[in-house]
């Protein structure tokens, strides 16, 4: 069993007009898990974010919505892991992910950015370690690099919108065994979905 998980963060962009994009789907992640938890979150200037804190079988862990750019999450990130010393391994990062499909989840230990900006600021404001966990909330690739930026930060379809909260459901389903860190367990149950 590994160390449980600490801090959960979700990325997205924030205000209005982000709120239903593709970019945003962390942010749904963490949503959910925090109303599903009953967390609240509230605004953190010193972590330049809205912070949430819930118990998941008696294990404590902070969810994170940086509310600066996504090209700038890694600062937010950074300095409540400083704060609270949490170390890289007890992170869990939610993402949108071009390379899946609409809606399908998969969890992944340490890796490249692989072209994503809020995780690359992340992998820079943590000395360049890589070693935390990604949720990776597939959203589709446009099919062509030129047209990525337009599509991620344009709104999610009704149908895709919905296929994306239901593959969101089911990591909500795992997300214990994720965060007490029997991920072997949550990544049989969620990849053969």
């Amino acid at each position: 069993m590994l160390q449980p998980i600490k801090l959960i963060v979700g990325l997205g962009n924030p205000g209005v007009e982000y709120e239903n994009t593709r970019h945003n789907a962390g942010f749904w992640f963490v949503d959910a898990l925090a109303s599903r938890q009953g967390g609240v979150f509230k605004p953190e200037k010193k972590f330049s974010g809205n912070v949430a804190k819930i118990s998941l079988n008696g294990n404590e862990a902070f969810l994170l919505k940086p509310m600066l750019f996504m090209n700038r999450s890694g600062y937010a990130v950074a300095n409540l892991m400083q704060y609270y010393k949490i170390p890289i391994e007890q992170v869990l990062v939610a993402h949108d992910e071009l390379d899946f499909p609409v809606g399908q989840i998969r969890l992944k230990q340490g890796g490249g950015h692989g072209g994503h900006n809020g995780l690359r600021d992340i992998i820079a404001h943590v000395s360049n370690n890589k070693n935390f966990l990604r949720l990776r909330i597939g959203i589709n690739h446009p099919g062509a690099s030129h047209l990525v930026s337009n599509y991620v930060l344009g709104k999610a379809s009704i149908s895709d919108r919905q296929d994306i909260m239901e593959g969101i459901s089911a990591a909500l389903s795992v997300i214990d065994d994720v965060v007490l860190g029997d991920r072997q367990k949550a990544m049989q149950n969620l990849h053969s979905s």
